[in-house]
């Protein structure tokens, strides 16, 4: 069964990766070039996390806001990971109803879900880094102690990936960020 999203014309970029692998870099340098484009909207996400709580560029929610958008329909997509919620908003949707294609910041877990939603518009991205990289990026952002760090770090080696090979395009952001980012502008321009 096709979306209704399928027939609109645009396409969901579904961005996802360990946390610490550079997507919010990624999306941060993209963010001016796609601006520029006309064709790529990147959709802020909805968060339970102060705004200063550094990271990405997002919308600060207190829970009780988020349950109560939640329960109006006010997102597109929402989960839940780590006692924080996340949610992008239906703008997303009516952005690929005019047309637009959306790169959003996703989540591993919730990929089977967004894959059902959005069947034939959506265009899976894993950002990957060696476990290495991962462990110096999450010490460099400070937001986690060490034993948190390695909790992620476990949890990348025995994470389950609800996909198969072929259905994800797989960005190596384990060198540098303009790289990983022509790599991506690359492939949405390959889309279009």
């Amino acid at each position: 069964m096709a979306s209704v999203f399928s027939e609109m014309g645009g396409l969901l970029f579904y961005l996802m990766g360990a946390s610490g692998s550079g997507k919010d870099s990624l999306l941060d340098s993209c963010r001016q070039y796609l601006a520029e484009s006309a064709s790529c909207l990147i959709a802020h996400r909805y968060i339970t996390r102060p705004a200063q709580a550094g990271g990405e560029n997002h919308v600060a929610i207190e829970k009780p806001d988020f349950r109560l958008r939640q329960q109006s329909g006010l997102f597109a997509m929402a989960w839940e990971a780590h006692d924080t919620l996340y949610g992008i908003g239906i703008e997303a949707d009516l952005w690929l109803e005019q047309g637009f294609h959306v790169l959003v910041n996703g989540s591993r877990a919730y990929y089977p879900e967004a894959r059902q939603r959005y069947q034939g518009t959506l265009r899976p991205i894993l950002v990957s880094v060696s476990p290495q990289t991962l462990r110096q990026r999450l010490t460099q952002r400070g937001r986690e102690n060490s034993a948190a760090i390695e909790a992620r770090l476990s949890r990348l080696q025995v994470a389950e990936r609800p996909w198969q090979p072929d259905d994800v395009f797989e960005l190596d952001n384990n060198g540098t960020l303009a790289n990983t980012k022509a790599q991506l502008i690359r492939y949405i321009q390959a889309q279009e």
